[in-house]
């Protein structure tokens, strides 16, 4: 009974630092309705959630208090209609897609016009790369900037003709629109150069695992890793193929803790969604390097094939198994 073409599904509740994703509520939105659906389930968290204790004021908690019918029925009040529901089997397949696609050049739907996928090492900008940036938009696109969930940015509406001028552009600001199949997947929290959570240092850390492996290693497929200061999960280290989650480690008594992570591996979202089980303890930060080293060393040895992911290279042989390959990589 619904009008075929693109919807989105609703889906709430996820909370991947405390290992849960986004349930299915088998609601669809039409994209034209979206940001209102948005504000409704915003409203409804603001009428019923805990605002006043920050360790539950997670629409997660909401839902499990109400139920998740029970919230929809409040986001129909507030909607003033009914939700459009799903029948079983209406949905077509989600196409294949690429954690990386979005960096480069690409077409866009308006003929004669591109946008360019710039990569920002670690997710950090300085001042004078941000404002560079904004010139760049202004001059050789359509002012618009859109920022990546990977950290990473977007500029649009750039004719063929001013493609190369673009691109000459970002890289005088210390910037590319490419990277190698480790650097594109790579994500670092804010770390605790300015989060008081956070136990490790974490874009540092990301940048010098990027700079240890990368001359190390020659990857054929992109490996998204993934460096987080807490288990508030900011960089979402639950859902990365290598996932490293700071933690202070204790050498002796007689020394202070050093900063250092917890490594996990075989996350997943989207279609491949599960939670990356815990590789090593304890990894002390200055080892970060050769660890992760190790890891896309026994991957490259041991995968079923070049085609095989990471992904499915970790999910087809147990913890000990994995521990062993790595060993052998030492």
């Amino acid at each position: 009974g619904l009008e075929p073409g693109v919807w989105f599904r609703l889906c709430l509740g996820g909370l991947t630092g405390h290992r849960s994703f986004a349930g299915d509520t088998g609601v669809l939105v039409r994209p034209a309705e979206a940001t209102l659906t948005a504000d409704a389930v915003v409203r409804v968290f603001i009428d019923h959630g805990d605002r006043t204790d920050r360790t539950r004021a997670r629409l997660k908690y909401v839902l499990e208090k109400i139920g998740v019918e029970a919230f929809l029925t409040l986001m129909e009040e507030k909607l003033g209609r009914k939700l459009d529901r799903a029948a079983p089997g209406a949905l077509a397949p989600r196409p294949p897609f690429s954690r990386t696609d979005h960096i480069g050049i690409h077409a866009q739907k308006q003929s004669g016009l591109h946008w360019i996928g710039v990569v920002v090492p670690v997710g950090y900008l300085g001042v004078a790369q941000m404002r560079g940036l904004a010139d760049v938009a202004h001059e050789f696109g359509d002012g618009d900037i859109r920022l990546t969930v990977w950290q990473n940015l977007l500029i649009s509406g750039v004719p063929t003709d001013r493609l190369e001028d673009a691109r000459r552009r970002i890289e005088t600001l210390g910037l590319a629109i490419e990277a190698n199949a480790l650097r594109s997947g790579l994500v670092a929290c804010t770390g605790n150069t300015g989060c008081k959570f956070a136990a490790s240092d974490t874009k540092r850390h990301a940048e010098e695992i990027a700079r240890w492996c990368e001359t190390r290693i020659s990857l054929d497929i992109p490996v998204n890793i993934h460096l987080t200061g807490c288990h508030h999960s900011c960089a979402q280290h639950f859902v990365a193929e290598i996932g490293l989650l700071a933690c202070k480690v204790q050498d002796n008594e007689d020394t202070d803790p050093v900063e250092g992570y917890h490594v996990l591996v075989g996350g997943g979202f989207g279609p491949d969604a599960a939670l990356g089980r815990e590789l090593y303890r304890d990894v002390k930060a200055e080892d970060a390097p050769q660890t992760v080293e190790r890891i896309l060393k026994a991957y490259l040895a041991h995968r079923a094939s070049p085609q095989e992911s990471f992904i499915e290279f970790a999910r087809r042989h147990d913890i000990d198994a994995l521990k062993a390959f790595a060993a052998e990589a030492a």
